[in-house]
């Protein structure tokens, strides 16, 4: 019998409403150790406003988080990594690589950072784990938007946390960039994390992907790819017709009544 502080993440009868409108309601899900849940659907489904009840930095209209079989009530939870929506950061940032890495390992301590041999030796660690060692010393403002990137991952990864959030992590970056960050996420989770991971574009992450969780319409379905995937459930979950066509290894889905659930005809330039 699996005990509750056996599932990372455990939700029960989430809802969320903003502005008198109801996003979605009824969510129960439960996110497993080394399993990774693609959360899809429009621009103001109310994604990102998920992650950041599980994070504690906003309530839910109705329903209860736990993480570790603990209730989520305030942020700063150490079992959580975030990386959060990629925005490149301005050309003139003081912090060098290693820096943005090391805020996660003693950033939530009180005051200045006092240097330690232990926090170093963790900084050099994640910088090698997510191939970032060698950039590690230039200023972040001028490394590409992929190198930023795996720094963030470093940051979201320093304290080895049980349930990693990501939102958005592959926005803007090119295809070789998507599939290193993808392989970064899924080797944590391979290491008996869980993962919740918004995205608007599924082929990435084809193939590692356990289940999907799709918003829209203001319901959702939750299902493995091939279920939640069809061109049936996504017309009846939006209410319109919605085809999901194969192209080569890419899903591509036509008639999604929002520009972003266009999800598939993301530009990859590698």
């Amino acid at each position: 019998m699996t005990r509750p502080h056996d599932i990372p993440l455990r939700i029960r009868g989430a809802a969320l409403r903003r502005g008198g409108r109801e996003l979605w309601s009824g969510l129960d899900l439960d996110v497993q150790p080394g399993e990774l849940i693609a959360v899809l659907g429009p621009s103001g489904s109310g994604k990102t406003t998920l992650l950041r009840a599980i994070l504690g930095l906003e309530d839910l209209s109705e329903g209860t988080v736990e993480v570790d079989g603990t209730r989520v009530h305030r942020a700063g939870n150490r079992g959580i990594g975030y990386l959060p929506q990629t925005r490149p950061l301005p050309r003139d940032t003081a912090l060098r690589g290693r820096d943005l890495v090391a805020l996660g390992v003693n950033g939530h301590r009180f005051g200045p950072p006092i240097p330690r041999r232990r926090d170093r030796q963790r900084v050099d660690q994640l910088l090698a784990e997510v191939g970032a060692t060698e950039f590690a010393d230039r200023p972040v403002g001028i490394l590409s938007g992929g190198e930023q990137q795996r720094l963030r991952v470093g940051q979201a990864l320093a304290d080895d946390p049980r349930l990693l959030l990501c939102d958005e992590p592959l926005t803007s970056l090119d295809l070789a960039n998507q599939q290193a960050v993808v392989g970064l996420i899924d080797r944590h989770r391979r290491g008996g994390a869980a993962v919740l991971l918004v995205t608007h574009d599924i082929n990435p992450l084809l193939g590692k992907v356990d289940r999907i969780l799709y918003i829209a319409n203001g319901r959702f379905t939750l299902g493995k790819p091939k279920d939640v995937l069809t061109s049936p459930v996504l017309t009846d979950l939006y209410g319109a017709p919605v085809f999901v066509l194969r192209a080569g290894d890419r899903l591509v889905v036509v008639g999604a009544p929002d520009a972003e659930a266009s999800h598939h005809h993301h530009e990859d330039h590698a």
